[in-house]
């Protein structure tokens, strides 16, 4: 191995090291009680099993509004009637001492109003990505939590998956010299049969890909360089506009960040995809793929191999939950606070900006 290599491997190994690890003598003994908002395929397949698996989390109450799911629900986890809300009544949850945060996991247009009825009631909230509609919602949930004194977190579950964090602690020692370029692609080929009634295919819900699935190639763009974007230009590349009417199927976006830095985005429900990659001055790492419930693999140019270490899904999922509950029991910020969620909003705002121009330049707020 050649001198230069072993310094890089050295470097990797390094920022495996860096990531946190806690003993278990510092583990808090208090659990906090979450209350699941919206029992879609989301809760039900991942968030309500994961609470299974947490060790500082339990699930101690429900908010829908669909009635006809909550039967299910308690016979499989037993939560009791009056631990159960409906949207109209999320309020009553402030009387629930049981009940310390909220996990928001509904359709985009909801989690606005759901977070500051929470936070309202004097819970902390978790927010599925993307934060809310548009920058400006995201500013009034962070404004509302913080007058509330409560957190808010963004459920970025990347950010906890441990080669997600290589790749941060990577964009700051550069083992492979500066980062001179980037691709991320997020997408899956959906509706093959035609359309339904899928909130992802209303506009006013918060439907589409960008929302859905190109928050992925924002957000890694931004922790792999560990730099904010200045400037996007966006193209909607929809072709089946009977389906998509309103919302895109596929879009195509680059980012420009300081220092000549490029970021080549795709995201798609027409096409699967998942990919990771960056190039530096001596090599390259990438990460495919680099959002899988399962955990991310990929591999470096000097031959170092990123292994899935979380386990079986829904692990991720659980790993999240219980960083996120330590954040509010130790009283620190979590690893993804409600202003880390508006930074990507205010990218999507500008390729959506973009968009509407024709793919022109658009500069990103500040």
């Amino acid at each position: 191995m050649s001198r230069r290599r072993a310094l890089q491997s050295l470097a990797l190994a390094g920022a495996a090291a860096a990531l946190p690890r806690r003993t278990a003598a510092a583990t808090p003994a208090r659990r906090l009680g979450v209350a699941l908002v919206g029992l879609g395929g989301y809760s039900t397949d991942l968030l309500g099993p994961a609470l299974r698996l947490t060790r500082h989390c339990r699930l101690a109450g429900l908010v829908t509004g669909s009635p006809h799911k909550i039967a299910k629900w308690q016979e499989t986890y037993g939560v009791p009637d009056a631990a159960i809300y409906g949207y109209d009544d999320i309020h009553r949850i402030a009387d629930n001492p049981d009940i310390d945060v909220v996990y928001i996991a509904t359709p985009n247009h909801l989690h606005k109003p759901l977070t500051l009825a929470a936070a309202n009631a004097g819970k902390h909230v978790w927010c599925e990505k993307p934060m809310a509609m548009d920058a400006g919602e995201g500013e009034a949930m962070i404004r509302a939590c913080r007058d509330n004194r409560v957190q808010l977190a963004i459920g970025y579950r990347m950010q906890h998956e441990p080669n997600s964090r290589r790749f941060m602690e990577m964009a700051r020692t550069q083992p492979f010299g500066g980062i001179v370029q980037l691709r991320a692609d997020a997408g899956w080929f959906g509706w093959r049969q035609g359309a339904d009634d899928a909130w992802r295919l209303d506009p006013a819900r918060g439907g589409g890909a960008m929302y859905d699935m190109g928050v992925y190639c924002v957000n890694a763009s931004r922790y792999s360089t560990g730099l904010e974007p200045v400037a996007v230009r966006a193209w909607d590349e929809t072709t089946r506009r009977d389906i998509f009417q309103g919302v895109d199927e596929t879009m195509r976006f680059t980012l420009e960040f300081p220092g000549d830095i490029t970021a080549a985005c795709v995201t798609s429900f027409g096409r699967d995809l998942n990919t990771l990659h960056v190039d530096c001055e001596r090599g390259w790492y990438e990460l495919s793929p680099f959002q899988s419930y399962d955990g991310n693999v990929g591999r470096a140019s000097d031959g170092t191999r990123f292994t899935a270490q979380l386990g079986a899904s829904p692990r991720m999922q659980a790993e999240q939950m219980d960083q996120d509950a330590l954040a509010i029991l130790e009283a620190r910020p979590p690893r993804a606070p409600g202003e880390e969620g508006l930074r990507d909003m205010r990218v999507l705002d500008a390729a959506f900006a973009s968009v509407r121009s024709g793919g022109e330049r658009v500069r990103i707020a500040g």
